[in-house]
């Protein structure tokens, strides 16, 4: 089983599975290289992708990601202001330096390769990279499966499908009947068990650093989204709205009072303030993927400002219970649009927010999964067709949409005492086969829906 705190990973814009896997993949690639001894030799590098990852991966950035991870960048650390100028230098010297010094010839357009309708056979996001010496000898390759919310997998280990070892773990769990189980016989909270399993990787203290940085990179970046103006990148002209939102909301405090809906506005400005940011190449924290980065801090938010918890430690309460949530969808259907659709991001980020609202006001663990069912069970069949291949249009409203659905869906919840026909489990399964029934234009390859029905309007 993954830790909580691989759910919540900080990297940059626009696409957790799109560019934060495609820079992680590139970095582990030729740091490989270097690791097996053949630094020396490498001569050139290069990538083909396929499957959704050819189809709007410039959209998202991939191409971009690719050279910074062959240069040794780590989306978690890079410096975000000086991406341009690192990839400006490689263009126009048409050369990259490896991670250990080494300068090669580099050209984006003959050592990219974008496979648009050649999908690779274990994920819709494959890459394949290679590496050659100065005579054209291949040195090393590798096949990297991009899986969502910026995890990756060689195509080796996939196809081991090697089982998790959750033997260190005190309160191990596959499926959310056995998560409920445990906290019945426990009279643990979700939170309280998912902080002993994460004690049995790491102090509680490091644990609980890490999800304040966390915490802290989701405010940093609703701070940065609220003041920044213009245009997105991209070409659809869209233009940012969080920061108008902000001013008028801060030149009017009193219309709180006059109009209670006045708190969703904020809600709505969280998310898109985060969205816009992931659009425009900022950074982000994945929750559990970029596309969907604005929904968990947008309810955290909400629930900090507006609700009260009976627990000194919500805040960590409410990232350890997503957390637990966002680990049954990625283990039992998944976070990739590419794969799922967007249930599998934004209903997955819903569902997690809504579990983490509802522990967080102090709900009991049945509420607590109620949230989350309600929470995706709303969600399916939510397709992901982006238009231009761009995190922009449906992406960054529909952050705000289902940030307002989440909180609804806790409170749903808990108006009732945790009894529902449908479980969290059969929900998730449903959500799995809805998204493999899908029809593959409506996954994350901008060939259905919104993304040629408003180019033809």
């Amino acid at each position: 089983m993954p830790s909580a705190l691989d759910m919540f990973t900080i990297g940059i814009g626009p696409s957790s599975s799109h560019t934060v896997g495609p820079m992680h993949a590139a970095r582990e690639f030729v740091l490989d290289l270097q690791k097996r001894g053949l630094a020396g030799q490498v001569a050139r590098v290069r990538c083909d992708t396929y499957g959704s990852l050819a189809a709007t991966g410039k959209g998202h950035g991939t191409d971009k990601a690719l050279i910074l991870g062959f240069l040794g960048q780590d989306p978690e650390f890079v410096d975000v202001d000086a991406i341009e100028g690192l990839l400006a230098e490689v263009a126009t010297s048409g050369s990259l330096t490896l991670p250990w010094g080494t300068v090669i010839p580099f050209n984006a357009k003959e050592d990219l390769d974008f496979k648009r309708l050649k999908p690779l056979p274990l994920h819709p996001n494959g890459m394949h990279f290679q590496a050659y010496d100065a005579a054209g000898a291949l040195v090393g390759e590798n096949i990297i499966y991009s899986l969502g919310g910026g995890f990756i997998a060689a195509e080796a280990d996939l196809k081991a499908a090697v089982p998790e070892d959750d033997s260190a773990l005190p309160y191990p769990f596959t499926c959310a009947a056995e998560l409920m189980q445990h906290c019945e016989q426990q009279r643990f909270s979700i939170s309280c068990l998912a902080l002993a399993n994460e004690n049995a990787r790491r102090p509680e203290a490091e644990t609980r650093a890490r999800l304040d940085a966390v915490w802290a990179a989701m405010q940093s970046c609703v701070k940065r989204g609220c003041t920044q103006e213009g245009i997105l990148p991209g070409g659809l002209k869209v233009k940012r709205r969080a920061a108008t939102i902000f001013d008028n909301l801060c030149a009017k405090p009193e219309a709180a009072l006059s109009d209670p809906l006045t708190i969703l506005d904020w809600v709505n400005l969280y998310a898109l303030a985060v969205n816009e940011e992931n659009a425009a190449g900022g950074r982000v924290v994945t929750a559990p993927t970029n596309g969907a980065a604005g929904i968990i801090p947008a309810v955290l938010h909400y629930a900090v400002r507006f609700k009260h918890s009976p627990y000194p430690d919500g805040v960590h309460r409410f990232l350890l219970t997503a957390a637990a949530i966002g680990l049954l969808y990625k283990r039992n259907a998944s976070i990739s649009g590419a794969e799922a659709g967007c249930q599998g991001e934004v209903g997955v980020a819903c569902s997690m927010a809504a579990a983490g609202l509802a522990e967080y006001l102090g709900a009991t663990p049945k509420q607590v999964e109620n949230a989350a069912e309600i929470g995706m069970e709303h969600n399916l069949g939510l397709t992901c067709d982006p238009v231009g291949g761009l995190v922009q249009i449906p992406c960054i409203e529909r952050n705000a949409m289902a940030s307002v659905k989440a909180i609804n869906a806790a409170r749903l919840a808990m108006a009732g005492d945790g009894s529902h026909f449908v479980s969290l489990d059969k929900v998730i399964k449903t959500m799995r086969d809805t998204g493999r029934d899908m029809k593959s234009k409506y996954k994350e390859t901008s060939r259905g829906g919104l993304a040629v029905n408003v180019v033809e309007c």
